[in-house]
């Protein structure tokens, strides 16, 4: 029996598969940030498909971080009762699903806000001070707090794509000069003290995630393969139970990103986009629990990304919103996704601007 099909355990949690659905974020959550039926139907669907573990789409920690129009919230008591009605859907298929949180600091909607003062040719974020840190920092465990009384299995802490902790950890952005900014150890200090914050809020027994950049794939400076390395390092002396393993930061040059993190040709996993970034973090911190997300799409890559041990769980987003039962279809013989990559799901005109749908599918 193929690996992709087998209980999986990380800590109390056993997963009946190694898949997972990685977060994408969708418009369907009213102006509270509270869930619409059509989003939990949706999630429904997925958790109806066999995926193991879903990961939400993401969620701010208070109302200034929010990304853009229609994302849910965790910030306050009021998401709870919804979130409840969506992690106990999940269950009922016997599917598990952990919170993505995050602050989007510069790309938020309502507080443009980063590490220094950023400026571009349309807008400008201005530099957070110590306590308004401290606050975020707070948010992060409140939201936290907030999705294990919702039921969800665990968190995501999200360390990626160029939202807030992306951008601290980025010395394109961070030009501080307190013990956030200046040296690797300061520039990482936002996440290491979200992840201890939201640690002794929730407990050393409830499943905490980062989704983090194995690359910022910008052309100079930026975080590098080598700095993620590290972080992971970090991470795993501190307990963390899952590294998902993601990419592209601020300023990313798309021909970097789809080239300097690929594994060789005939390695059996060159069709993920930063497959061989995976193989180095997984040699270089053996024994942390990895996924890996991007560009993963049939069946023998998967089975040779956990044949050869690159990565423990498989993690897919296109493919699901496509096929929700993808797994399935897997399982009964099907040999790769059946998405065309067109990338009309997450186009400018459409990623969180919209219910998320397959737009090949249904224009």
């Amino acid at each position: 029996m193929s690996l992709l099909f087998e209980k999986f355990s990380i800590g109390d949690l056993t997963l009946k598969n190694r898949f997972i659905r990685s977060p994408t974020t969708s418009y369907w959550s009213d102006e509270e940030g509270i869930l619409r039926d059509p989003i939990i139907e949706y999630y429904r669907q997925l958790a109806k498909g066999g995926i193991g573990l879903i990961i939400k789409g993401h969620s701010y920690v208070s109302e200034k971080g929010k990304a853009h129009i229609g994302q849910s919230g965790l910030s306050s008591e009021k998401h709870i009762p919804r979130m409840q009605e969506l992690t106990d859907i999940v269950h009922s298929y016997d599917s598990k699903i952990i919170a993505q949180l995050n602050h989007a600091g510069y790309t938020s909607i309502n507080d443009r806000v980063t590490a220094s003062k950023y400026v571009t040719e349309k807008w400008e974020a201005r530099e957070l001070s110590l306590e308004e840190i401290e606050e975020i920092i707070e948010n992060f465990s409140i939201a936290a707090e907030n999705a294990i009384t919702a039921g969800f299995d665990g968190v995501q802490l999200h360390g990626s794509h160029g939202y807030l902790n992306s951008q601290f950890m980025s010395d394109i952005v961070n030009h501080r000069q307190d013990k956030y900014g200046g040296s690797f150890e300061n520039r990482i200090r936002l996440l290491t003290d979200i992840y201890n914050a939201t640690r002794k809020k929730i407990g050393p027994n409830v499943i905490i995630s980062v989704k983090l950049n194995c690359d910022d794939f910008a052309e100079n400076n930026g975080l590098t393969i080598k700095d993620s390395i590290q972080i992971a390092r970090i991470l795993k002396e501190k307990k963390l139970d899952i590294l998902e393993i993601s990419g592209g930061g601020p300023e990313q040059v798309l021909e970097i990103r789809k080239s300097r993190g690929k594994a060789p040709e005939g390695s059996g996993y060159e069709e993920p986009t930063w497959g061989g970034h995976a193989k180095k973090i997984r040699e270089a911190v053996p024994g942390m629990t990895l996924a890996l997300v991007d560009g993963i799409r049939t069946r023998k890559t998967m089975d040779n990304l956990l044949n050869q041990n690159i990565v423990d769980l498989i993690s897919m987003s296109k493919p699901f919103i496509n096929e929700p039962n993808f797994v399935e279809l897997l399982e009964k013989g099907q040999e790769k996704a059946s998405c065309i990559d067109c990338r009309k799901c997450i186009s400018r005109d459409n990623f969180a601007k919209t219910m998320l749908r397959c737009f090949h599918k249904h224009p």
